[in-house]
């Protein structure tokens, strides 16, 4: 999402002429997109701004300091009072003014105070366009915020309430993409298939998108991140009636026991979670899942952490996101008693880590000599002559191959395998 939300806000730069500085030195103007789901993502913001606010005194030149996103949203003026070098700080609800912003500064205002209270009460509102120019793959935002609450996570207060996105302005952007010649687009939401708008919902949604892109340059399409307890079976049947839908799902499970996803305020139980999962894969037989999975809960006792290891072992899913938890003031979980102690979530999540290699190195074992359709989308970082392609299930693979074939489809096989990422001795292009 904020790498979409940085897309539309360098587009809005482009249109007013400005143009990317080859080195921050030389910057007019530095902006910050923050992330406040991770404490982790706050401190490098943090670090970031000393830096900056560091280099404008040092540059005795006017550089004007802009922090954008969820940390602006989260700390408003708190961060102006922090770092009294930032001129602006632009909320996740006040992406509108940007272009106030910009009017402020190339009059050389930027310091009026006036200036910085444009609206009290900014509503959110989607950009047109989310793409970055010359790239062949792009987001589109489908929905903002959420209404979930789940108790460990910032996202609701700095996003705020549900909004889903008017549909025609959803394809209007999806028939521009086409016209650019993307390939491949993932539609994007905090909890994308919640989406609901003119009484349109996420499946309907689905069904139109698949018939807008019917004949265009844009022949696969993803989505982030679905939640399980919106997960409907009329999207399965969508997802299973449409091969322009990529057979990957990423299905956030958070944890294996009711207990823990209970206190989590998840809405879904384990058994809820493996009922879906047995009904996507009967549905889509090639479908690969991947997840979320949050260790170290308060409470959580050994039973709890062997709950989530045994639904790992009866999901077997390609990969994770692994982690455990921190608590995020202003949330639910961070009053919660009986905190488990650093050292134990350490041993816990371990344990899940390597549980998951196990299952990762299995399920790709299983694949090699499988004839694939890839999309091209790089040069290998270990050698120049190999290319990095991507199956429509979210694997990776190297083959050696041409630059000019990057954004294009091809096939391979599967010939074996280094880490996590396949080698396949020739590409043959399809475009």
């Amino acid at each position: 999402m904020n790498s979409a939300e940085s897309a539309a806000l360098d587009l809005v730069l482009r249109e007013r002429g400005w143009t990317p500085a080859g080195a921050e030195e030389r910057a007019d103007l530095v902006l910050l997109n923050t992330c406040s789901v991770r404490q982790t993502a706050e401190q490098r913001v943090y670090g970031r701004l000393a830096h900056y606010a560091a280099l404008k005194k040092k540059q005795g030149r006017p550089l004007t300091l802009i922090v954008a996103g969820c940390m602006a949203q989260r700390l408003g003026e708190e961060l102006k009072r922090r770092f009294p070098e930032v001129d602006f700080v632009m909320g996740t609800a006040a992406r509108s003014q940007f272009p106030l912003i910009l009017q402020a500064v190339e009059r050389g205002r930027a310091g009026d105070a006036f200036f910085l209270n444009v609206d009290e009460a900014p509503v959110f509102s989607f950009s047109s366009l989310h793409h970055e120019e010359g790239h062949f793959r792009s987001f589109v935002p489908i929905m903002h915020g959420c209404n979930n609450y789940c108790s460990y996570c910032i996202v609701p207060y700095v996003r705020g309430p549900e909004i889903s996105r008017d549909p025609e302005s959803i394809l209007a952007e999806i028939r521009l993409l086409a016209d650019r010649g993307v390939r491949e687009i993932t539609l994007l939401g905090q909890n994308v298939n919640s989406y609901c708008r003119q009484g349109k919902r996420f499946p309907e949604l689905l069904e139109r998108i698949a018939e807008a892109v019917e004949g265009t340059s844009i022949r696969r399409i993803r989505f982030l991140s679905a939640n399980p307890k919106d997960f409907s079976s009329q999207t399965v049947q969508v997802l299973a009636a449409h091969r322009v839908f990529c057979r990957h799902l990423h299905l956030c499970v958070q944890h294996g026991s009711n207990r823990v996803l209970e206190a989590m305020n998840r809405r879904y139980t384990r058994e809820r979670y493996l009922e879906l999962v047995g009904e996507i894969r009967e549905a889509l037989p090639e479908i690969t899942l991947s997840t979320d999975i949050l260790i170290g809960f308060p409470g959580e006792t050994e039973d709890d952490v062997n709950a989530t290891l045994s639904l790992m072992e009866e999901v077997k899913f390609l990969y994770a996101y692994m982690y455990h938890y921190n608590p995020r003031e202003g949330t639910a979980a961070f009053t919660l008693p009986d905190r488990v102690s650093e050292v134990v979530k350490r041993e816990r999540l371990a344990r899940v880590i390597a549980l998951q290699k196990q299952h990762t190195k299995e399920r790709l074992r299983s694949r090699i000599g499988s004839r694939e359709r890839v999309l091209v989308e790089g040069i290998s970082r270990r050698n120049a002559g190999e290319l990095i392609t991507r199956t429509e299930r979210d694997e990776m693979a190297v083959v050696p191959g041409n630059s000019a074939l990057i954004g294009s489809f091809a096939e391979l096989t599967l010939e074996s395998l280094r880490g996590n990422t396949f080698r396949a001795g020739s590409l043959d292009p399809l475009d």
